[in-house]
């Protein structure tokens, strides 16, 4: 790992965004801004806000996005593994790819570059399956088979809800494994699974981040592909409501943990080998790089929204998050009334959910794919 005064850089800035900050890299030695990037997007982990960046980044710098085929919806026919088929065919030969997957290495191996950088984003494995045992309470055939959603009442004997092979199923246990194209339902019991898993992970992953240091993950990611400061600068998309959190009464983590056993061991072996990494950059030099970030961001968010709100107050039904049902409230945001048409362009695309940028995306490539061949014709 290069120790951190080779990262240190000539930075110039300026105002953007009424007081965000754009900086521009001088030094002619630093290595281009890699382009290739695959993102395995994990469930209920901020992996929406991770995809956000990304779509920013090949928006405005010209890149080719893989999308899903429509008859995939909006992820790559989740929950089948992955194939190059589910790729829209005008988005083929991509940059990039960030949409919803079940993993498979070989599939996207064909897809790919060669050059591709994978990345993966985790959630500790108890507050992540509170969130989708709430968010997926309507959606799981295995959390609706519970009496008054008892998320106690499941945990206390998840057998008797949980069916493997059900539509579904993967939102009910080791979803993190699914996601990855592991088995959700090998036996706690089997560890050597379990240990061959995470080294698969390791081996396929250049940089699995971690949802509770989320900002210090974005600094190894910069790092790790030569980005700007603004390049990762983000607001945090498919949140819920404080109103549809619940906290977790005494004895509850052991027993998720234990449920999602698989889950909890990638978890505690890529949380430790985060820190490891981030020691090697150097512990305060992350914490200023933090510090920069979260300033950039406030300002960001300042000029580019009035804050979160529910989905009902937000007057551009562009902007507003899916709600996975009535129980669960997804805030959003909205643009302030008095923003310059400049600077509204650019701050759509830090608040837009999911399902409208995959859509924007997608037509931008299509029409791009239309207009080429128009081009070529003309000034022939």
């Amino acid at each position: 790992m290069l120790q951190k005064k080779k990262f240190v850089v000539l930075l110039i800035c300026a105002a953007h965004l009424g007081g965000s900050i754009l900086c521009s890299r001088l030094t002619p030695d630093l290595k281009p801004k890699h382009t290739n990037v695959a993102f395995l997007k994990t469930h209920k982990t901020a992996s929406s806000t991770m995809q956000n960046i990304l779509f920013r980044f090949a928006e405005f710098n010209n890149l080719t996005m893989a999308l899903p085929k429509p008859n995939c919806g909006h992820q790559f026919c989740y929950p089948h593994f992955f194939s190059t088929e589910f790729v829209h065919p005008q988005t083929q030969q991509p940059n990039m790819i960030a949409n919803h997957m079940r993993f498979n290495e070989s599939a996207l191996q064909n897809l790919m570059s060669n050059t591709t950088i994978y990345i993966t984003i985790l959630r500790e494995p108890a507050s992540m399956f509170e969130s989708l045992f709430t968010y997926y309470s309507n959606i799981s055939e295995a959390f609706r088979r519970v009496p008054n959603g008892s998320l106690e009442a499941f945990l206390a004997d998840p057998l008797r809800y949980y069916r493997p092979g059900e539509d579904n199923a993967m939102y009910a246990r080791n979803t993190l494994t699914f996601d990855l194209g592991g088995d959700k339902d090998r036996p706690a019991s089997d560890a050597a699974y379990a240990q061959a898993f995470v080294a698969k992970v390791e081996r396929v992953f250049s940089l699995v981040m971690i949802s509770e240091y989320f900002d210090e993950s974005l600094v190894l990611l910069r790092h790790l592909l030569s980005w700007d400061l603004e390049d990762i600068l983000y607001v945090k998309l498919n949140m819920r409501a404080e109103s549809s959190k619940k906290s977790l009464s005494p004895g509850l983590p052991e027993k998720i943990r234990d449920w999602n056993s698989i889950d909890a061991r990638l978890y505690d072996y890529f949380n430790a080998s985060l820190w490891v990494k981030l020691s090697e950059l150097g512990l305060d030099f992350v914490a200023n790089e933090v510090n920069l970030l979260r300033h950039a961001q406030e300002r960001l968010l300042k000029n580019c929204s009035g804050g979160q709100l529910p989905a009902s107050e937000i007057k551009n039904k562009e902007l507003h998050p899916w709600q996975p049902s009535e129980n669960v409230s997804i805030v959003g945001y909205d643009l302030p009334s008095n923003i310059s048409q400049e600077a509204k362009e650019r701050c759509l695309r830090y608040i837009m959910p999911e399902v409208p940028y995959t859509t924007k995306l997608l037509h931008s490539h299509l029409m791009s794919f239309m207009v080429l061949p128009f081009l070529l014709y003309t000034f022939q």
